[in-house]
């Protein structure tokens, strides 16, 4: 006779799962923030709706990481991709001027590796610190025969709330606008296939030096974390519209913000080049339109401002820690151009 089967006997480990759960509370707690009523091991994590606000609207995001978790399988590195996760929705909510409020994530494997899921939690846990959110939820599922073993894959959840009078949403942009980047940490979450193309064609060594760093630790830096300092800039100055520059780079994000019959002209000599970016362009031979189309390039939020305001917004980003540049301008658009245009000189 065939002996009984147990869960375990078919690749799902409870226990497992109840360690991951107790080692994930105290990460957790970390992010705590008033309003948080019911979080980590409910049905549902309950939050309160902050008060003073006379017309709260919620703002939601959710998103990934991508291919980048590729690099985290085959080089070991677990313990970034967690902020990837949560700057991609906090940093998106924060476009239409809302506050994060509280993160949920879903981490899906064939097999669940305690040490591993506890490393990429443990990044959720510093990206929720980092914008200021409370991680109150999430999901852990084991699926064998769903993902090879040492696989995983990340899903993220971000909610916010702003005033319904103070929603960011381009409208106010005008011919004339000064138009702010700052800079990114790297490729950030977005591109990951085509750098991965570009690391095999290359084959690097990837502890060769890059931005004070090995090209591995550039390559893998995580999304840098705008809401903080851009929090403080909209309590100080008039915004007239942000981008997050994620997948699309900065040519097909910024016109997601500008008013019909507007466009951007940016000059790229206004930032640095970084030597992660020029070392993927020049081993890549990726066209100049290409790098804009694909990657940050450098600038990871842009930020639209009346050009009286340009130089308060500059030295409140810079008191924030930020390295700010003024990166062009808004005006009209011309016959049969595209809405954002990229000065390559």
């Amino acid at each position: 006779m065939n002996s009984p089967l147990t869960y375990k006997d078919a690749g799902v480990d409870i226990q497992a799962g109840d360690d991951l759960v107790e080692a994930i509370k105290p990460m957790a707690k970390r992010t705590m923030r008033p309003g948080v009523l019911a979080g980590i091991g409910g049905f549902g994590a309950l939050f309160e709706v902050p008060t003073g606000f006379k017309e709260p609207v919620l703002v939601s995001g959710t998103d990934g990481v991508g291919t980048k978790l590729r690099l985290a399988f085959e080089w070991n590195i677990h313990n970034t991709v967690g902020i990837d996760l949560v700057a991609m929705s906090a940093n998106d909510i924060l476009v239409q001027g809302a506050e994060p409020l509280y993160f949920l994530d879903y981490f899906a494997c064939g097999k669940l590796d305690v040490k591993t899921a506890a490393s990429v939690v443990g990044g959720i846990a510093l990206g929720c610190e980092q914008a200021g959110c409370a991680l109150i939820g999430g999901e852990t599922a084991e699926m064998p025969g769903m993902y090879p073993d040492g696989e995983y894959d990340l899903a993220g959840f971000a909610v916010g709330v702003v005033e319904k009078s103070e929603i960011i949403d381009g409208s106010r942009v005008k011919s004339g606008d000064v138009i702010l980047g700052l800079a990114s940490n790297g490729v950030h979450s977005n591109g990951f296939s085509l750098v991965r193309k570009i690391l095999e064609r290359a084959q690097p060594d990837l502890n060769q030096a890059c931005d004070g760093m090995t090209l591995r630790e550039a390559i893998m830096a995580p999304t840098r974390m705008y809401v903080k300092p851009v929090l403080s800039l909209l309590k100080q100055v008039s915004v007239a519209a942000l981008a997050h520059i994620t997948g699309g780079g900065l040519v097909e994000n910024i016109p997601r913000v500008l008013p019909e019959g507007m466009t951007a002209e940016l000059n790229r000599s206004a930032w640095p080049e970084s030597d992660l970016f020029k070392w993927l362009q020049s081993n890549g031979q990726v066209p100049f339109d290409e790098m804009n189309r694909v990657f940050n390039c450098g600038i990871g939020m842009v930020i639209v401002v009346d050009a009286q305001q340009a130089d308060q917004a500059m030295a409140i980003l810079k008191a924030e820690g930020e390295q700010v540049y003024r990166i062009g301008q808004v005006r009209p658009s011309r016959a049969g151009e595209a809405p954002t245009v990229v000065n390559a000189a």
